[in-house]
């Protein structure tokens, strides 16, 4: 029994002796490594202003490289482009490095094969040496919009085996907008290029930057309407005002207004920014830009407009205030009632043509960082060095002067016949009264 026994265990210790000489062998053997590792996979940057920007529907290249492993037999190699990337296939460049250092460039011979946003790279011979394979793909033009770019791959050995090349990094795309894509589309083109190779036409007419300063421009043209639709309509009470003072008999309210109106017209408007954005937040006063430029703007047309609303009370003859009074009516109520009302048909040519100098006048709120229609040219001539930013400025002024430099025109056209008509028929009324 006891002989049994001592089989039985001296069994079991030798079963687990065994169990234990397998797993322990198997411990010290280490898991095989896979054939192809990534080593990097990269965009070339192609942006003007940032050299580490990847930009949307702009020219770039895709440069892949993965280790591989000695005698694993690497026959292909697939690498899947996303989707929504063009790329092209024969400038591929695909190089081994092997070496110490991987410095010893090694040609391989190869066939490719595209097949919708895969690229096959077959070997001829399948790789056997230890190194770093290289593939850069060129021509690449990732999507307009931009977003994460990943490029998967997998590879196949000469015993049949497939497998996917795991952790492959991310290539971030910047987006760009339709017109920046359309200036990349216009700068391929063989016409633009002749146009350009003319440095007057590239400096003053550069088809591609015309198209992208223009949406740029456009928020300054916006900013110019803004300061002048807010602006004008104030100086027009204001410039009445003043010229109502400046009519005042009161010698005291006479002169005030009579000094300011002198100061404002005698010094330059540049001056008179200057004088509000910078001495102001020296005394303490700060004031936003966009304000503060409404502002000047005002005070200064507000005095221009002064000199038209006088002018145009004094031309009302003298005979019609004289009837007013005579009627019983108070000089305030002669002014509101019977002069303004003819004042301001006068007038209305000479403040059109006051409107337009205001608009062309916020030009001068460039120097002060206040971002109206100069100010973005600008910004887009000290980046590209090409003047056409300030011609697509220069479009946007004269979309607003010319239709209302017509508009002046045919208002001055119609006082005048106005009053060649009323005084046709004042002659008509003397010669029927004899």
């Amino acid at each position: 029994m006891r002989t049994t026994r001592r089989r039985i265990a001296a069994a079991f210790i030798a079963f687990a002796l065994c169990l234990s000489g397998i797993f322990g062998a198997s411990a010290l053997v280490p898991s095989q490594a896979s054939a192809m590792d990534i080593v990097r996979c990269t965009g070339r940057p192609n942006s003007d202003d940032d050299k580490t920007t990847i930009m949307g529907a702009t020219q770039s290249r895709i440069t892949f490289e993965a280790s591989v492993a000695k005698d694993e037999g690497v026959s292909e190699l697939t690498l899947h482009i996303p989707d929504g990337t063009t790329f092209g296939t024969d400038d591929l460049q695909l190089t081994l490095l092997t070496g110490d250092d991987l410095m010893t460039r090694t040609e391989v011979a190869y066939d490719v094969a595209v097949d919708g946003q895969d690229l096959t790279i077959t070997f001829d011979e399948p790789i056997m040496q230890e190194g770093n394979l290289n593939v850069i793909v060129y021509d690449v033009f990732f999507p307009q919009a931009g977003g994460e770019m990943q490029v998967e791959a997998t590879y196949k050995l000469a015993s049949g085996a497939e497998k996917a090349i795991e952790d492959i990094p991310v290539i971030s795309v910047t987006g760009i907008s339709a017109t920046e894509a359309l200036s990349q589309w216009l700068s391929e083109q063989s016409w633009v290029q002749a146009w350009n190779s003319n440095r007057f036409l590239r400096l003053f007419f550069d088809p591609t930057i015309l198209v992208t300063s223009f949406p740029v421009v456009l928020n300054g043209f916006f900013m110019s309407i803004a300061v002048v639709a807010v602006a004008f309509p104030l100086a027009i009470p204001l410039g009445l005002a003043l010229a109502l003072m400046r009519l005042s008999k009161r010698a005291v309210i006479r002169g005030i207004a009579t000094t300011y109106v002198n100061l404002v017209r005698g010094t330059p408007l540049f001056l008179q920014i200057y004088i509000a954005f910078f001495g102001l937040p020296l005394a303490g006063i700060d004031i936003p830009n966009f304000p503060l430029g409404v502002v000047v703007m005002c005070m200064n047309s507000g005095a221009y407009m002064c000199e038209i609303y006088r002018a145009g009370i004094l031309s009302i003859n003298k005979g019609q205030n004289e009837a007013a009074r005579s009627l019983g009516m108070t000089r305030a109520q002669t002014m509101i009632y019977v002069i303004l009302p003819q004042m301001f048909r006068i007038v209305i040519p000479n403040l059109t043509s006051e409107f337009i100098v205001l608009y062309k006048d916020t030009s001068l709120l460039a120097a002060v960082g206040v971002m109206e229609l100069v100010m973005y040219a600008r910004t887009i001539v000290a980046s590209t060095g090409s003047i056409t930013p300030y011609i697509v400025a220069a479009v946007f002024y004269l979309v607003i002067t010319l239709p209302l430099s017509k508009v002046t025109r045919h208002l001055e056209e119609r006082v005048r016949g106005g009053r060649k008509r009323k005084r046709a028929g004042d002659v008509a009324k003397e010669v029927s009264h004899a």
